[in-house]
């Protein structure tokens, strides 16, 4: 198991360097200087200049990147050209909060979207099937700002139940911060939940026609546990990459969800870099979120090997 989670190593960093080369590249199309900006309405030169040989925007842009690449290895993704705050320090802050989202809103996904999957394959053609596949497509087509602005009128102002919105550090109020973040996680789930149950129930179709599945019916077994042990954990290997994916979308932040819910995540971090062309900080948040997407797609290679012993050898 060892030498297969090296072999993938090994490709992802290339993938890495790949996106890094592409991330850096595409910073310097974009229109506009954040210099000029900085420089204030005088934009006086000699500040210009000055701002421009801090950030070491006058060297060749080859020299840039490789500078950039190795301050990134150290640890160190530069400073915001907006707040002078390191930009390892601001997605220090905002980290904890889209993990917390995400997490959330994957547990919403996989409560709701497996069993689903399951019931609908096992009941395939049933009352039962096509009512999982109606509420599957309304998760889908639903948007998700209609169903959170829907979502705080019925629960926030009409009920007063949940808090309609702000973010709660899970360390400083454990309940009172899932309480903040519920409805933005139950929001982001639903539409994960009917992706989570359309691959859930193909891939228990697939599997319930096998011949290992008709062995373990013609041997007496009970339903559930043929559904279960033998059907569903074969099906899992696109379930666990297909969550893998998921939760990595999700690490990129939800940029819709997290403005109506004004939660501080990476979506909003992200957005008010673009539009303040604060490259470091887009740079950062990018890398940062491709790393999160290999490690996830890592952890799910690793759980391949444990749930199929074949892969082992």
């Amino acid at each position: 198991m060892l030498s297969f989670i090296l072999r993938r190593l090994l490709i992802a960093i290339p993938t890495i360097i790949l996106i890094s080369i592409f991330v850096f590249a595409l910073q310097k199309f974009l229109p506009g200087d954040p210099i000029l900006a900085m420089a204030g309405e005088e934009r006086d030169p000699e500040t210009i200049a000055f701002l421009r040989e801090k950030y070491r925007l006058n060297d060749p842009i080859p020299l840039q990147y490789l500078t950039w690449v190795g301050n990134a290895l150290a640890g160190d993704l530069g400073i915001s050209l907006r707040t002078n705050q390191p930009v390892l320090e601001l997605i220090g802050e905002k980290l904890p909060v889209t993990i917390q989202l995400a997490t959330m809103a994957m547990i919403f996904a996989m409560v709701i979207g497996i069993p689903a999957g399951i019931l609908s394959a096992v009941r395939k053609g049933t009352v039962i099937d096509y009512a999982a596949n109606v509420i599957a497509l309304s998760g889908l087509s639903i948007p998700n700002f209609w169903l959170g602005i829907m979502l705080i009128l019925l629960l926030s102002v009409k009920l007063q139940l949940l808090p309609a919105s702000g973010y709660v550090p899970f360390a400083d109020d454990p309940l009172r911060s899932i309480q903040v973040m519920v409805m933005p996680a139950f929001v982001l789930g639903t539409a994960l939940a009917a992706t989570l149950m359309r691959h859930t129930r193909s891939a228990m179709l697939s599997v319930l026609t096998s011949d290992y599945v008709r062995t373990a019916r013609a041997k007496g077994l009970s339903e559930r546990r043929v559904i279960l042990k033998h059907a569903f954990r074969n099906a899992l290997t696109p379930i666990v990459t297909l969550s893998a994916l998921l939760f990595g979308e999700l690490i990129a932040g939800a940029v819709l969800t997290e403005q109506i819910f004004t939660v501080p995540g990476f979506g909003k971090l992200i957005v008010d870099a673009v539009f303040n062309r604060d490259y470091a900080v887009v740079q950062g948040i990018v890398l940062v979120t491709a790393v999160g997407f290999i490690v996830m797609n890592l952890l799910a290679d690793a759980a391949y090997v444990l749930l199929n012993p074949r892969l082992r050898s």
